[in-house]
C-alpha cells in the first residue's frame, strides 16, 4: 500500500511535508531573522556581538571559551609575537570603535595569549614526552644525578649503576628504563618536585617507604627491600602521575586551571607546579582510601583522576598548589 508524502511519518513521527518545512524554516531564521535580529541588537547597543560577550566579563576559563568562537582557526595558531596584530585585525574585521569600550582590545588580547600559550604548551610538553633518556647525554644525566642529591641529600651514590635507586622509587639499578613511557617529562616533572617544593617531596619520599602495618623497628625496617614499602614507589608513581597531568592537558582539561591562574600564557612552569600538586593530592587520596597493597593502584589511580576530572569540570576551578605566590607566578584567586 502506498501511502501520500503528508500521510507517512518517519521514526519521529513527522510527514516528509513536517520536515519540509522545518527544514525551511531553520533556513530562513539561519539566513534572514537571525542575521536581521543581530543587526537590531548592534543598532541598539552600539556593540556588536563580539563586545557584547566581552563587556563587563571577568578574565578566565569561560571568558576564553567563548571567545574561541569568534577567533578565526589561524588567530588561534599565531605566535606570541604577532598577538597584538591580529587583534588589530579582528578589530578592524568587527568594525568595532574602541571608544564605546577601551577595554576591549587589552581583554581579546589577553584572552588570546591564553588560548595560543595553552597551544604551545601542549606542543612543548609533546616534545619533553617523546625526547628519550639518553645516558650519553652530559644535560640528561646532570639531572638525574641532582634528583638524587634533592632526595637524598645525606646519602651519596655509590655509583651511576647502582641499587640505592629504589631508595628513591626507581624499579631498578638504572632508572633510565623508567623513563621510557614519558621520556624526559618524567625527570623535569620530578626534579621540579624536589627543587621547588622540596619540604612536601621529601615527606611523600618519606611516607612511601614505611610499612603499612609493622611492629618491626626503624633499624629492622631499613634492612627490608623498599618495595615491601607502604604502597607505592615515589619515582615510578611521578612518572605516573606524569602521564596523568599530561593527559589533563592534551584533552584539554586543565584549561579550565590553566586559564583561571594564568594571567597572560600557561607556560611549562604552570604545568610542573600543576604537576606538583597532583603528586600531594594522590598521595593524601592514597592514604585515605587506604589500599591493602601496590596491586590496588590502576583502581586508585583511576579514581583519583575522576575526581580531578569532575573538579576541572567547574568553570572557575583553579587546582591551587600550596606554594608561595612568589614561586607559582600566578594570579591568587
Amino acid at each position: 500500500m502506498l501511502y501520500s508524502g503528508t500521510e507517512y511519518t518517519g521514526v519521529l513521527g513527522l510527514s516528509v511535508l513536517d520536515l519540509f518545512l522545518t527544514q525551511l524554516l531553520v533556513l530562513l531564521y539561519c539566513k534572514c531573522l537571525w542575521r536581521g535580529l543581530k543587526f537590531v541588537i548592534r543598532k541598539v547597543t552600539g556593540r556588536c556581538e563580539l563586545q557584547r560577550i566581552c563587556y563587563n566579563n571577568k578574565p578566565g576559563y569561560i571568558y576564553s571559551k567563548k571567545n574561541t568562537i569568534f577567533l578565526l582557526q589561524s588567530a588561534v595558531s599565531v605566535p606570541p609575537d604577532s598577538v597584538e596584530k591580529t587583534i588589530d585585525d579582528i578589530m578592524s574585521l568587527k568594525k568595532i570603535n574602541l571608544d564605546t569600550n577601551p577595554q576591549l582590545g587589552i581583554s581579546l588580547q589577553a584572552c588570546l595569549f591564553q588560548i595560543v600559550g595553552y597551544r604551545n604548551l601542549v606542543v612543548e610538553v609533546e616534545k619533553l614526552r617523546r625526547e628519550p633518556y639518553d645516558c650519553e647525554n652530559p644535560a640528561h644525566e646532570e639531572m638525574l644525578m641532582k634528583l638524587w642529591k634533592e632526595l637524598r641529600p645525606d646519602s651519596p651514590l655509590s655509583g651511576r649503576i647502582s641499587k640505592q635507586w629504589c631508595e628513591i622509587g626507581f624499579q631498578g639499578n638504572d632508572p633510565k628504563t623508567d623513563f621510557r613511557g614519558m621520556g624526559l617529562l618524567g625527570l623535569h616533572n620530578l626534579l621540579y618536585f624536589a627543587e621547588h617544593d622540596k619540604a612536601t617531596a621529601l615527606q611523600v619520599l618519606h611516607d612511601s617507604l614505611q610499612p603499612k602495618h609493622s611492629k618491626m623497628s626503624k633499624a629492622e625496617w631499613d634492612k627490608k627491600q623498599f618495595d615491601k614499602a607502604i604502597g607505592y614507589s615515589f619515582a615510578i608513581v611521578g612518572i605516573n602521575i606524569t602521564d596523568l597531568a599530561h593527559s589533563l592537558l592534551v584533552s584539554g582539561a586543565l584549561k579550565t586551571h590553566l586559564y583561571n591562574v594564568a594571567p597572560e600564557m600557561p607556560s611549562l612552569v604552570h604545568f610542573q607546579q600543576t604537576f606538583c600538586y597532583l603528586m600531594q593530592e594522590f598521595h593524601r587520596f592514597w592514604m585515605e582510601e587506604d589500599p591493602c597493597d601496590i596491586m590496588e593502584f590502576n583502581r586508585v589511580r583511576t579514581k583519583f583522576h575522576k575526581s580531578i576530572l569532575k573538579q576541572l569540570k567547574n568553570p572557575d576551578m583553579a587546582l591551587c598548589p600550596h606554594f608561595t605566590a612568589s614561586d607559582l607566578h600566578l594570579v591568587n584567586l
